[in-house]
């Protein structure tokens, strides 16, 4: 049996005899009668399952996961319950460094990017700050500093993204209940500012001044397979390459854990073709890779290419090797089905959208071409007339400028008879109708019978209180009704 306990200072203590006789205390401090009477009920019931070697009940093991650290540690220093295990506290950096040790999984490129990222976290937050001691503001001032040196907003976010992936790890192993970057936004996107299409007839001149097979065939990958470099084209062997069917396998490191292993079959395009064949022929006897220079590790490509590049009288542009194969894509799609195209380059038409295809010059060259070809008729519309009128009355709304003042130029350019514009000077008359006697309109002997409905609707029309361009309006429809009717 437990009682609770007052002290002069109003903190409450929990006093309970244990399983040997002896009468042992536990200091709860300030805390309501309400709270005590509840963790006195809890301590009489580990006092009976301790002496008894029976089981706790649900509600007090619940009770022993929720309390705090500290009073979890008074309950266990009187002998009912085991201490809580503490965890190991580790520094950020030895964290980082352990973890990056057990995954052996890794792609070597995969594996550089992640110790890259852990030397600009661990520079910024400093090399003996804990990993549960990094705050959110700790995060938003990482990101700020990135933003600040320029980094590229694609950097910024693989960055941010490593940095998220290692407190995740963190939390499923229990070291943080926490990740600080949570809050960041790391999704990778494309940047249509440094996208370029590069124009084969650049590529043509720069093939000029490259002397080397190899060479010449890595760029040719580049812009007309589409090729990521250097994986993909390091990759390739001469048993990949099918001349007499013209097409090649390509094999993505990139993309080997998609279902299809990162194994794609690409055409031989008729711009590689030569290029293949001159590689083949130069290569050494006995060698099996289609291009060494791009399968030997530590090789600058980029440096070379930029002097080829300047050699031929070209700017080198930026993303040297990623905008030939974004020109490349752009250029397939205009020609091929969009998944065609997107199986042939080893991505999904997703990230073509967001990352590959740009609109180029020739598209606006295109859509202008197309339309001068078109029928001048047919970009302009017609302005309705009309119809001819064998004779004419002069309408009551006639002005001394042949215009109602009211109608403006709305009329001035239409005309009452004929198909061409004319003013509306002359006074016009309405055709006459077979009168009673049944004599036709137009015969010889009949008498004019005046027809002013016409001119009347035109005259009501001028007098709305409307703009010139709705008192048109207006009237095209009433000419087309008229030509309908006599029609």
């Amino acid at each position: 049996m437990a009682t609770i306990g007052t002290e002069s200072n109003g903190h409450r203590r929990i006093l309970f005899v244990a399983g040997d006789g002896r009468r042992k205390t536990i200091r709860l401090g300030k805390a309501s009668q309400r709270d005590a009477e509840g963790v006195m009920r809890h301590v009489e019931h580990l006092a009976a399952s301790v002496a008894s070697g029976q089981p706790l009940n649900p509600e007090t093991s619940r009770w022993l996961e929720q309390i705090s650290d500290t009073l979890h540690h008074r309950v266990a220093a009187v002998g009912l319950v085991e201490s809580r295990s503490q965890p190991i506290r580790q520094t950020l950096a030895a964290f980082i460094d352990g973890y990056l040790s057990q995954r052996k999984d890794l792609k070597p490129s995969t594996l550089v990017a992640m110790r890259q990222s852990r030397i600009w976290l661990v520079r910024h937050v400093g090399e003996d700050r804990r990993l549960d001691e990094v705050t959110v503001a700790d995060a938003d001032q990482y990101k700020a500093g990135m933003v600040e040196r320029k980094l590229a907003k694609a950097t910024i976010g693989k960055k941010i993204r490593y940095a998220r992936h290692f407190f995740e790890v963190a939390i499923r192993r229990g070291l943080v209940d926490h990740d600080p970057f949570g809050h960041i936004p790391c999704a990778v996107v494309g940047n249509p500012a440094r996208r370029e299409y590069v124009a084969a007839e650049i590529i043509h001149k720069v093939l000029e001044v490259v002397p080397d097979p190899q060479w010449r065939l890595l760029i040719g990958l580049a812009r007309w397979g589409g090729l990521r470099i250097p994986s993909e084209a390091g990759a390739l062997t001469w048993g990949d390459v099918d001349f007499e069917n013209k097409r090649f396998i390509v094999r993505a490191a990139k993309t080997e854990h998609h279902a299809d292993g990162g194994v794609r079959v690409c055409p031989m395009f008729h711009e590689l073709e030569p290029l293949f064949q001159a590689a083949f022929d130069a290569a050494e006897e006995g060698e099996t890779r289609v291009l060494p220079i791009a399968s030997s590790g530590g090789v600058n490509l980029r440096t070379q290419f930029e002097r080829y590049i300047c050699r031929a009288g070209q700017t080198p542009w930026g993303k040297l090797f990623q905008n030939l194969r974004a020109s490349r894509a752009t250029e397939l799609v205009e020609t091929f089905p969009s998944h065609v195209c997107a199986a042939w380059l080893g991505h999904s038409e997703k990230i073509a959208e967001r990352f590959y295809r740009t609109v180029t010059d020739a598209h606006f060259q295109k859509a202008v071409a197309s339309s001068a070809a078109q029928n001048p008729a047919q970009l302009v519309p017609a302005r309705p007339s009309i119809p001819s009128q064998a004779g004419k009355v002069k309408p009551r709304f006639q002005g001394e400028n042949g215009v109602s003042d009211a109608g403006g130029a709305i009329l001035t350019e239409y005309e009452l008879g004929g198909t061409g514009p004319e003013h509306f000077a002359e006074t016009p008359e309405i055709p006459h109708v077979a009168d009673e006697r049944g004599t036709e309109s137009g015969t010889v002997g009949a008498q004019p019978a005046h027809d002013p409905t016409f001119a009347d609707l035109l005259g009501d029309v001028l007098q709305l209180p409307l703009d010139p361009a709705a008192k048109a309006e207006i009237i095209r429809q009433l000419l087309a009704e008229r030509k309908g009717d006599a029609m």
